[in-house]
Parts: C-alpha cells; sequence; structure tokens
C-alpha cells in the first residue's frame, strides 16, 4: 500500500524536489501554496501525511497546518524550514501538532528517511486506533455485564459508569485527543470503579460518616480495579487511567500521592467526570446538587484536587453536558 502525502511549497523547484523523490514509494500530490492546500484538503482527507515549507505567502507553514487539522486530524505532519529558532519550533509543536521538522538543504536520503518514519508513526496510530474499536468489541458485554453488577448492587450508583464516560468523552474531545486516546478513556470511565466490587454494601449504604477503617476499604477499590484488569494485556493503558483518578492535583489523594502533572492526563480526566456526577447524584447519605452548585464546587477545587487548567475548559462544554445527558441515558454506548 502506497500512502498518501500531501506536499506544499510555493516554490516550484522546491515542489519537483520532492515529488522526484518520493514518487516512487508514496502516493504525491502537490500544491503550490496553503490556500490551495486547504482546498484540496476541503475535498480529500485521505492523506497520511503532508509536508509544509515554512515561508509561503498568504499564511506560513505553521498556521496551515494547524489549519490543515480541521480536515485531517489524523494525518502526521512536517514543517520544512531554513530556521531552528527554537521559539518557531515550540510554536509548530503546541499550535500546529507537527512531528517532525526537516531544515533546508536537505539530501534525497534524509526526506525518504523523515517521510519513512513519520508512516511507520501514521500505520502505528492507525493501528492503535484500530485495537481500540477491537477492544471495544471484544470487551462491549463484559463490560455492559459488570456495569449492570454493580448498578444492581448500588441503587444510589444506577448509570454512573456511562454517565462519567459521557462526561470525560467529551472533555476528551475539547482537548482535541486522537481516536486512540480518547478511546482509552472511554473504556477507563465505563470501567473506572469495577473494583467497587469488592466493597460490602454495608459500607456502600451507610448513611453516616465512615470510620477511617471503612474508608480504607472504600480507599482499596483501586486496587480490586488493578487486580480484575492487569492481567489483559489489552487493557494495559486503561488500566494507567483508573489507577491514578483519584489522585489529587496537590498531591493528597490516593493510593500513591501523586500530584501535578505526574498524574496521567486521563486520569485528570476521569477525576472531574467521577467528582462531577458524584456531586449531580443522589447517594446514600446525600441529596444531589444542582447544576451551579456542582459547577460551583469543582471550581473551588481547582488547583488542589482537580488541575485548574482542564476545569476550566471543562465548564466550557458544560451546556453542552446539560443537553446530552438525555440522550446519554438512553442510549447503548456499548454499540458505538
Amino acid at each position: 500500500m502506497k500512502y498518501k502525502i500531501l506536499i506544499v511549497d510555493d516554490e516550484q523547484d522546491n515542489l519537483d524536489l520532492m515529488y522526484r523523490t518520493m514518487r516512487r514509494e508514496y502516493d504525491i500530490e502537490r500544491a503550490s501554496g496553503p490556500l490551495q492546500a486547504l482546498d484540496i484538503l476541503k475535498n480529500n482527507q485521505d492523506f497520511a501525511l503532508i509536508f509544509s515549507d515554512h515561508k509561503m505567502p498568504d499564511m506560513d507553514g505553521v498556521e496551515f497546518l494547524k489549519r490543515a487539522s480541521e480536515y485531517v486530524p489524523h494525518a502526521v505532519k512536517i514543517l520544512v524550514t531554513a530556521y531552528t529558532d527554537s521559539k518557531i519550533l515550540i510554536d509548530a509543536i503546541n499550535n500546529a501538532k507537527i512531528y517532525r521538522y526537516i531544515k533546508k538543504p536537505y539530501a534525497p536520503e534524509e526526506l525518504l528517511y523523515v517521510a519513512k518514519t513519520c508512516a511507520e508513526y501514521y500505520q502505528l496510530k492507525v493501528d492503535n486506533e484500530r485495537l481500540i474499536v477491537d477492544l471495544k468489541e471484544l470487551f462491549g458485554g463484559t463490560i455492559k455485564a459488570i456495569t449492570e453488577a454493580l448498578d444492581a448492587k448500588d441503587q444510589y450508583t444506577a448509570g454512573r459508569s456511562r454517565r462519567v464516560t459521557f462526561y470525560a468523552s467529551k472533555l476528551a474531545q475539547k482537548l482535541g485527543f486522537s481516536n486512540s486516546e480518547a478511546g482509552k478513556i472511554e473504556l477507563a470511565g465505563l470501567l473506572h470503579d469495577i473494583g467497587m466490587i469488592g466493597v460490602t454494601e454495608e459500607i456502600l449504604h451507610k448513611t453516616e460518616q465512615l470510620t477511617p477503617q471503612e474508608f480504607n476499604e472504600i480507599k482499596r477499590h483501586v486496587f480490586h480495579s488493578i487486580k480484575i484488569l492487569e492481567d489483559i494485556k489489552q487493557l494495559e493503558g486503561v488500566v494507567e487511567i483508573i489507577k491514578y483518578h483519584h489522585e489529587h492535583y496537590d498531591g493528597t489523594g490516593y493510593p500513591f500521592g501523586l500530584e501535578g502533572e505526574e498524574i496521567p492526563i486521563g486520569s485528570r480526566i476521569i477525576a472531574i467526570a467521577d467528582a462531577f456526577d458524584g456531586i449531580l447524584s443522589n447517594r446514600a447519605y446525600k441529596q444531589k446538587a444542582s447544576l451551579e452548585e456542582a459547577q460551583a464546587e469543582l471550581k473551588e477545587l481547582a488547583g488542589s484536587q482537580f488541575d485548574p487548567k482542564l476545569i476550566e475548559i471543562f465548564e466550557t462544554i458544560l451546556p453542552e453536558l446539560e443537553s446530552g445527558l438525555t440522550e446519554i441515558e438512553s442510549s447503548n454506548i456499548f454499540e458505538k
């Protein structure tokens, strides 16, 4: 299979050189500027790689690659530049999500090597996304049975995994996660409380304040979750998210006391979604809060329990979450 590559440069000689170098190995399409390239991408999203020159009229390569992501978020992006200014490259990495850059002048062998390594990375992303789909198909029935068993065990948490998954998936989508990473978040949301199966109903249904011993038993549900899932090799990345979803941004959480960005971002996302659902739900020991009260509580805990930047982003999707709740309650997430 030949990977499809778009090359963009306003200088014809450069386009011709790249085309001659890569045409035998790849399916090449050329654009003589960023505007023409965007028109091509509007009508064809099958590109695996995009090579873009940096200095071009109308917009530079960083801006073009950033806009190209709207059409082909899956494509691997490479900036071709005569500059190695660190600020330019950092901007390209952060805003345009480039994977590599190649410095002019370059030898044909160097261009082919970059294309080969980027094509391998693209294929790895494709394979990871297929793996997530396969995992959902393989474990869908099992996950559904487990979540239904959890719902039956504790009436106050009925539908909880479904809702947490919905909130977390929307936040991951807002953050621009790849299908592969978003898929892991979805599975982690569905399975994040699987270890509660190991906690007694007496503790789950208790209306009074828990004793230290009882709270320790609740905290052990994280280890129960790990134990249940750790031997399933395909769920390794999902288990890593579940393992740390009760860690606090200030380091006061459990069970490992991680803080800040030591906590995987997937775990930080699940932590917010989990807490949000808990605030909005009836429990044996409390009545549910309003959406406004939930928003205020999350904001108050930003920087201590939760990642403050993620809380800011989460607040922007609250109207979407509220309007989508009815749909998620009535849909079958396992058939997606």
